[in-house]
């Protein structure tokens, strides 16, 4: 067996060295051969399909948080290898999603055990972006913004940013078209969903699941300073998503169109300001490696 390793050095601001010592006496011991791929921000994409071409994985471990789950399952799409998470990032939210064990060593062990893969969605935005876990609109991608440009990473800086937003009322107004049909909503966010929870552990919905073909759009609507407690209690008892007052839409395909330009985020990834995005989902984008852990990919 070979694995190959798919490391995002800053991702969480977490040391990922010794973690990959572990790994590599781990992997020494058991005769498994491994190599080690680092992104550098520079042709990442071009370079890891390279790597997977010339080394010819039989199972790849992304090792880093959600940007690194999403980055590496964009570079796998086409292909039959299985891919598995190795949790080292600020919140790991997808990897939560999933039931990936916490500890990094544990989580490596599932990866070279297990039998069981589930096909994995993806969403695809506007023909050239994809998203895994969440992105949106509003609120949490001015929080993403400047929490990517922060030379400082962690669950730490990213509070500060929330706190900044904390401050600021934006509305904002648009249109969702589904199947022929058009909605209009307004609020402060609109989510694109794969997975129930924000990184934070914080929930949006209570229906996302990344193996079933579809995805969710999450209306948040204006929020008052006891919404914003509401939203906070419920990252410990979800029965507070039962108070929220804002729409989900369940679909596989959906146009949104927005009055203003506004930022749009896909997992922790700034693309830009936009007036219109065309979402759909890739069904079963990825071979994804999991366990009987993960009641997400035996219901479907």
């Amino acid at each position: 067996m070979k694995i190959l390793f798919v490391v995002n050095p800053i991702s969480g601001d977490i040391d990922k060295e010794p973690f990959l010592s572990e790994a590599k006496t781990y992997l020494d011991t058991y005769g498994i051969g491994y190599h080690v791929f680092y992104t550098t921000g520079v042709n990442d994409l071009e370079n890891l399909k390279e790597s997977i071409k010339q080394y010819q994985p039989d199972r790849v471990a992304s090792v880093g948080g959600d940007g690194t789950t999403l980055f590496t399952s964009t570079a796998l799409m086409g292909t039959d290898i299985p891919m598995g998470i190795i949790p080292l990032g600020s919140a790991n939210g997808m990897a939560v999603e999933l039931f990936v064990d916490s500890d990094p060593m544990e989580a490596l062990k599932e990866i070279l055990l297990s039998n069981i893969t589930a096909g994995l969605d993806l969403i695809q935005v506007n023909d050239e972006h994809y998203c895994l876990h969440i992105g949106d609109i509003g609120v949490n991608a001015q929080i993403v913004k400047g929490y990517s440009s922060d030379s400082k990473r962690g669950m730490t800086t990213y509070i500060k940013y929330f706190l900044e937003q904390l401050r600021v009322t934006n509305i904002i107004d648009y249109s969702i078209e589904i199947d022929g049909d058009e909605y209009n909503e307004s609020g402060i966010m609109l989510a694109i969903c794969n997975a129930r929870k924000f990184g934070t552990g914080v929930p949006l919905n209570s229906i996302s699941n990344p193996f079933d073909g579809k995805f969710e759009l999450v209306a948040i609507p204006e929020m008052d300073f006891e919404d914003l407690i509401l939203v906070g209690l419920s990252k410990f008892d979800e029965s507070f998503l039962e108070e929220a007052d804002g729409n989900v839409y369940s679909t596989n395909k959906a146009i949104i169109r927005f009055e203003k330009p506004q930022l749009l985020q896909l997992d922790g990834e700034i693309i830009g300001d936009v007036t219109e995005i065309k979402v759909e989902i890739i069904e079963s984008a990825v071979r994804y490696i999991t366990t009987r852990k993960n009641k997400l990919a035996g219901s479907r």
